[in-house]
């Protein structure tokens, strides 16, 4: 057949694009990427993804392959987080799905149970912020219960506050994305039994770890009475190639209310236990084959390499002058503060330190101070994500730590006040969009009404949008504005960040 492009060429271009993309592989990237270090591992995965690839997942009674994959994925997940023959459930695109579907079934369950109004979900304030999006998504109201400024955990006693009738799910995690702070699951589901309120746990970063961590952990999982449902991805410590999480769910007729069904239209009658229709058969496949290949044993022989390294990174991160870490970090992840018992001089910032360690070629992930509404403060801090792979780097990757944090040393943390000050010095005309006023909370515009030009403006104003030098190369200072610009404004300037990442660039 005829071409506009030679396919060899298209995917040239491909790989050269791929050039420019943070490294997926070699435990350079300590956020987003999870590398097993086992190249067989890929290859498995992408062959079982490659003899699936036509296969369209809506249809598992057409298609059984589908059928049969999901049903022993799920098999190996709930033997993997102590389920009995009650516990069923989904695969799912990613986390984020398998949290949108337990609250959508949790709003479902509530209102079939009599439920009117507008229910409540309650959650810590470290909650992934796909809760949020499921709060907005399905009209639920999110009453965030504040975590301790010291080790990021919910006291039981404030979540046991705001149980009541009107709550349709609370949730917990394990453990929370920020702080690797496993929650106190036992306790918060023995208090959200009492009032009949069904509670999720969120596992989905570290969930396929900590099912196989090599040291004894309080429990979790379906060994506690009261825990409803629980999500998990395989794309992060299941080693499988994104996107693919499951969500266990807790009794069939419960689980059930997580569909979608109607024949009320002309075509074919449609039955979605997902929020996908078609969907691709791919990720699904390639999870099934590594849980097939690896079983129990290689699971826990990659687990017990990713706690190796997880406890190598703790040692040094308290061997390091003006940093410590946040509370005690449960799984293959943790979060690092600066060190205020020490003298200002000694202190290291944390994006300043993630930033220098940015430039010696190591990717930590910066994450800002946040005010908790009727709580502690928490702490700006970098974030660390450890897999099988970063043991083989440590020889590397610590001494850059340790580096990073000697060159800055002493450094004040950058304030984004004055940072946003001295931009509107030299741009008063600014002032309007950027800063409160009596009666918004956002700027007298308002933030939602900016139009794309004028977000996009601010975006190149600020040295956001376009420029010489990457906006990943200095972190610190774009996180200094998250920190003080008002939250609605910030929301929308990042939405026009990435909505101009992948709009289509006029031909010149």
């Amino acid at each position: 057949m005829s071409f506009q492009q030679d396919p060899a060429e298209v995917l040239a271009r491909l790989g050269a694009l791929r050039e420019g993309d943070a490294p997926t592989h070699g435990g350079r990237v300590l956020s987003y990427v999870y590398d097993s270090g086992r190249a067989e591992l890929d290859e498995l995965a992408a062959g079982a993804a490659r003899l699936v690839q036509p296969v369209n997942g809506l249809d598992p009674t057409t298609f059984t392959s589908v059928a049969v994959m999901e049903r022993e994925l799920l098999a190996f997940a709930r033997e993997a987080f102590h389920g009995d023959a009650d516990v069923v459930g989904s695969a799912t695109s990613g986390g984020t799905e398998s949290c949108l579907l337990a609250v959508k079934t949790a709003r479902d369950v509530w209102r079939a149970a009599g439920g009117t109004g507008r229910p409540r979900l309650v959650a810590p304030s470290t909650v992934h912020a796909a809760f949020h999006k499921a709060a907005e998504l399905f009209d639920l109201e999110l009453e965030l219960v504040p975590v301790s400024g010291y080790d990021g955990r919910p006291d039981p006693a404030a979540f046991a506050e705001r149980l009541g009738p009107d709550v349709a799910l609370a949730v917990v995690s394990a453990p929370s994305y920020p702080f690797a702070s496993l929650d106190p699951v036992a306790e918060i589901a023995a208090l959200a039994e009492a009032a009949g309120v069904p509670l999720h746990v969120d596992a989905c970063i570290g969930g396929f770890a900590l099912a196989f961590w090599p040291e004894p952990l309080p429990a979790w999982d379906f060994r506690v009475p009261g825990v409803t449902s629980l999500s998990a991805d395989l794309h992060k410590y299941g080693y499988a190639p994104k996107g693919v999480s499951v969500l266990l769910t807790r009794g069939r007729d419960r689980q059930r209310h997580q569909y979608f069904a109607t024949t009320g239209w002309p075509g074919y009658p449609v039955v979605n236990p997902t929020l996908a229709g078609s969907k691709p058969a791919g990720p699904l496949a390639a999870a099934w084959a590594i849980t097939q290949a690896l079983g129990r044993p290689g699971f826990a022989e990659l687990t017990a390499e990713a706690a190796r390294a997880t406890a190598a990174i703790i040692d040094a991160v308290r061997g390091i002058a003006g940093l410590r870490l946040v509370g005690e970090p449960t799984g293959p992840l943790l979060a690092v503060e600066s060190d205020l018992d020490v003298e200002p001089e000694q202190r290291v910032d944390p994006h300043r330190w993630a930033d220098a360690a940015l430039a010696a070629g190591w990717q930590l992930q910066l994450q800002p101070g946040f005010a908790q509404p009727g709580g502690a403060a928490l702490p700006r801090t970098a974030h660390l994500t450890v897999t099988p792979v970063t043991e083989r780097v440590l020889p590397e990757l610590l001494p850059a730590l340790v580096g990073a944090a000697d060159a800055v040393r002493g450094l004040p943390p950058i304030d984004g006040a004055a940072v946003l000050g001295e931009f509107l010095a030299a741009r008063p005309e600014l002032a309007a969009a950027l800063l409160p006023s009596a009666d918004s909370g956002a700027g007298a515009a308002g933030p939602l009404e900016l139009g794309s030009d004028q977000a996009a403006g601010l975006l190149g104003s600020l040295g956001l949008l376009g420029g010489e030098e990457p906006l990943a190369t200095r972190l610190a200072p774009v996180l200094a504005l998250v920190e003080v610009l008002p939250r609605p404004l910030t929301e929308r300037l990042l939405v026009e960040l990435l909505a101009c990442a992948v709009e289509p660039v006029e031909a010149s």
